[in-house]
């Protein structure tokens, strides 16, 4: 199931029968209260949210899903003005998982989505595709993290995080060039996307197992990485 927040009656009516075309389930709403009292009779797949809406505007709206424990790791996709790079950047660092700029083409709205709920699903896994190290293990097919043998919940962004750090461990990799692998990013002007994700991701580990937040390392004035040898 599709949650769609949309105040534009015959964008909402036309996107969510695309989306039915291509085989979903959509479910859309007009005002952020309908939106809300939806998600207390159950969770959707994925969320699509218009930042311009007449009451709660959608970032206020993201905030609070990822505020809120029930729903912080339901798929967020943003949808925004075309070009509106100022927009995208605040959604990313607010902690959207995906965003598509307006207007946008129903084929490629329909591929993002089947993307997003491919990435969120825990599904067996079908090869040993497993990145170790000290007490993390990751299972990129089952896209399970567990740290000293306990399960450790992330996000979509925060899982695509610790996977790019730990292919590349030892390296030190940008800011740019982590918003560029983890979100498709090449804005390099002023975002705190990874820094937040980095953040939420070392206290989710240090949770886990006190010191291993230390894994995901600051290297000052150029990136981070994730150390080796511990």
């Amino acid at each position: 199931m599709i949650y769609y927040v949309e105040d534009d009656l015959n964008i909402r009516e036309l996107t969510a029968y695309a989306l039915k075309q291509a085989g979903f389930e959509v479910q859309g709403f007009a005002h952020a209260n309908e939106f809300f009292a939806a998600l207390e009779q159950g969770l959707p797949e994925v969320v699509l949210l218009d930042i311009m809406l007449p009451d709660i505007d959608g970032l206020e709206i993201l905030k609070r899903l990822r505020q809120n424990p029930a729903t912080q790791d339901v798929p967020v996709m943003m949808l925004t003005a075309k070009d509106a790079e100022f927009d995208r950047v605040i959604g990313l660092d607010a902690g959207a998982d995906d965003y598509l700029g307006k207007p946008f083409g129903m084929m490629e709205l329909a591929s993002r989505v089947r993307a997003l709920i491919r990435r969120s699903q825990k599904a067996a896994p079908v090869a040993n595709n497993e990145l170790s190290a000290g007490p993390i293990v990751v299972d990129v097919d089952a896209h399970t993290v567990f740290v000293e043998g306990q399960e450790v919940i992330l996000t979509l962004k925060e899982f695509d995080l610790l996977q790019t750090l730990m292919e590349n461990a030892g390296r030190v990799l940008t800011r740019s060039q982590l918003l560029e692998a983890v979100w498709g990013v090449t804005y390099v002007g002023e975002t705190r996307t990874v820094d937040v994700h980095v953040q939420t991701l070392r206290q989710k580990l240090g949770r886990a197992l006190p010191g291993a937040e230390a894994l995901v390392a600051t290297v000052r004035g150029v990136g981070y990485t994730f150390k080796v040898g511990r």
